[in-house]
């Protein structure tokens, strides 16, 4: 979905796999967008994140699964990234290269937080995986 032979696109896929924080804007069932910053991984397709399991977010995903995902802008809000999709609460197994890959974007802010692997992924059993389906940068 992304055009990495452009110079917005490179920069837009280098982010998605640097950046720690993005937010996610689900869509309670009143029709109030709710936003919250969210850890991630971008695998080049899908955008895999963990939620706590009774959070709003998880509620209104179920009910309507059509999110947005966006990085902050730099200071004079350019260098966008925002993503469109649809996201699921998966039950499928979370594939290793995937685990392997957030651990080691997340590793540093475990330990900062006094974490662990295990620990987290009990505090936050829920996966959820967001599909994009429109992308826009600038």
């Amino acid at each position: 979905m992304i055009d990495i032979t452009t110079p917005a696109g490179l920069r837009a896929a280098q982010r998605l796999g640097t950046e720690l924080i993005a937010w996610l804007t689900s869509v309670r069932t009143d029709g109030q967008p709710q936003s919250s910053p969210v850890w991630f991984h971008w695998d080049g397709a899908d955008i895999l994140l963990f939620s706590l399991d009774r959070t709003p977010r998880v509620a209104n995903i179920r009910a309507n699964p059509r999110v947005s995902v966006h990085l902050n802008s730099n200071a004079d809000g350019g260098d966008i990234v925002t993503l469109e999709g649809e996201a699921r609460v998966s039950e499928d197994e979370v594939p290793e290269s995937a685990l392997t890959a957030y651990w080691a974007k997340y590793d540093g802010k475990l330990a900062e937080y006094g974490w662990t692997r295990d620990s987290f992924r009990r505090d936050y059993p829920v996966t959820i995986r967001i599909t994009p389906t429109r992308i826009r940068l600038g």
